[in-house]
């Protein structure tokens, strides 16, 4: 009997030390699974912020591209002897060259002598680029009007051409256009002071104008 209860003595300890070795083995195994959430949550943080971060220098970026300022234009027409006349814009500080390389060079029939291609265009201009055979014929109106008279070096408003105006000291090129289309949606001048119905025309340059245009 003694003997009995020893062995049931010695099951007891060899159990009881099998449960504390169980518990101890599995404190130790979820131990790691326990600190996963957290190293998954750190994780999942610094991601958070690096996107953040990348967001924010996306728009500052877009910002700062809002915020440059446009390249400032000029509108131009281009007219004659090109191979692409129209209306184009250009950078401030453009030159004639620019203009004409902007409606697509020059033609054949292009008389590029009389052009300045180093001359600065303005916002508003008319680069007006004449044929070889213009350029001849203004040669010989000026050439007419010097050995006339001072009254026949007039230039009649209702009658001259693009040319003839454009010959007539004070007026450019744009001007000398806006008094044709004038002449053409309104009829002809009754008097050389109805230049001031022209945009761009004041008194000053019409009392100027006086000694070189007539509407006879």
């Amino acid at each position: 009997m003694e003997a009995i209860i020893e062995k049931i003595k010695e099951y007891k300890i060899i159990v009881i030390c099998a449960v504390l070795g169980l518990a101890l083995g599995g404190f130790f195994l979820l131990k790691p699974s326990t600190q996963t959430p957290v190293k998954e949550t750190n994780l999942q943080a610094e991601v958070s912020a690096v996107s953040k971060d990348s967001s924010s220098e996306k728009e500052v970026k877009k910002e700062e591209k809002e915020e440059s300022p446009e390249q400032d234009l000029i509108t131009v027409d281009v007219k004659g002897a090109v191979k692409s006349p129209g209306i184009y814009d250009l950078p401030v500080g453009s030159r004639v060259h620019d203009a004409v390389q902007k409606a697509g060079g020059l033609t054949e029939e292009a008389d590029s002598k009389s052009l300045n291609l180093a001359q600065k265009v303005s916002d508003e201009a008319l680069v007006y680029v004449p044929t070889k055979g213009e350029e001849s014929a203004s040669q010989q109106t000026a050439s007419g009007t010097t050995s006339s008279t001072s009254k026949d070096k007039k230039v009649n408003l209702n009658k001259a051409s693009l040319e003839e105006l454009k010959q007539v000291k004070g007026l450019g090129g744009k001007r000398a256009q806006d008094i044709i289309d004038h002449r053409e949606a309104n009829g002809k001048f009754k008097s050389v002071d109805e230049l001031k119905k022209v945009s761009g025309i004041g008194a000053k340059t019409i009392e100027k104008l006086k000694d070189y245009v007539t509407v006879d």
